[in-house]
């Protein structure tokens, strides 16, 4: 038994017990971070060198690419190192940190997929009142709010979360420092404090579902009334990236967090919170790139661009 004014590190679940197991996990691991790392690298540097692409839409998934980087480089690096050298320890302050800047960064592209709901509503059913209501002032307050808002919620649910008095011992059933597995170690079981931090993220996560099923159920009664299938085709095509990253984003979480009690076990949560905090951030590039030409383009001319720099200085 030990209080949190006792500990100075956590142990992390591994992933796997032998040598050759944790070689491949390692592997595995760097490969997804490599891919994510080129994926939204790719389509920030498209999206920023190319003038084509400064529209709301793209604005918004800049930002959804820069939350995606930095959410998986807060997790996985740690995986990584623990896969490698068999370094399950992480220290108090690294796990409050950890902690932090997941929290911070997941809320905040949630709050962001909200917001280009609202951005694709506004295209589709007014799309004459579109430069007014996303203008180049309301994005960037839009986008701040989402950062902003994340931010303030991490803060605040961290400072609850690490002022609860751990007295279960320092071993985290996790790959890395997870809400539900700090609250395991606490001495009280249930407190009216978390209680209203719980009602509060779910009122806040809530609200924001309903606000984007109602944009897609104003979205699809919009390209319904189209006249022309190719028409609805092309409307309705703007809007499928999007939908798809919200549906993995929200299924993934969904799964993790409100799965039956009787199916949990360290092997499963250990799953699917990999599937909520990893494969999002990783397949997100790959979703809005397949099918969109602009971004295609784009990322056609960066490459020539420093292909002719490159034989200029050459």
């Amino acid at each position: 038994m030990s209080n949190s004014s006792s500990i100075t590190e956590f142990l992390l679940l591994p992933f796997a017990d032998t040598q050759e197991l944790q070689l491949l996990h390692f592997w595995l691991f760097l490969g997804i971070s490599l891919a994510a790392l080129l994926g939204n690298g790719l389509i920030i540097t498209a999206i920023a060198c190319d003038h084509h692409l400064h529209t709301p839409m793209y604005f918004f998934l800049l930002n959804l690419s820069l939350l995606d980087l930095g959410s998986i480089s807060t997790t996985l690096p740690k995986a990584i190192d623990n896969s490698l050298w068999d370094n399950r320890a992480i220290s108090y302050l690294g796990c409050a940190a950890q902690f932090f800047f997941f929290l911070f960064l997941i809320s905040a592209e949630y709050f962001l997929l909200t917001i280009m709901s609202y951005d694709r509503y506004v295209a589709i059913c007014k799309p004459l009142h579109y430069g007014t209501l996303l203008g180049s002032r309301a994005c960037v307050h839009m986008a701040a709010a989402t950062w902003g808002t994340g931010f303030l919620w991490a803060v605040f649910h961290m400072a609850n979360t690490f002022s609860l008095p751990l007295c279960h011992g320092n071993t985290l059933d996790q790959f890395f420092c997870e809400i539900p597995q700090i609250l395991k170690l606490s001495c009280l079981h249930s407190s009216l404090r978390e209680a209203g931090v719980v009602m509060v993220g779910v009122c806040l996560a809530f609200g924001c579902f309903v606000f984007i099923v109602v944009s897609y159920v104003q979205i699809l009664r919009a390209v319904l009334r189209i006249p022309s299938e190719q028409g609805r085709h092309k409307a309705f095509s703007t809007c499928l990236p999007h939908l798809a990253v919200v549906s993995i984003f929200m299924s993934t979480v969904m799964v993790a967090y409100l799965k039956p009690p009787s199916i949990s076990s360290p092997s499963l949560d250990l799953v699917f919170s990999f599937l909520y905090s990893v494969v999002p951030p990783a397949v997100n590039p790959l979703i809005y790139s397949m099918r969109n030409q602009e971004i295609k383009n784009a990322l056609r001319k960066v490459s020539a661009g420093r292909g002719l720099f490159s034989a200029g200085l050459s």
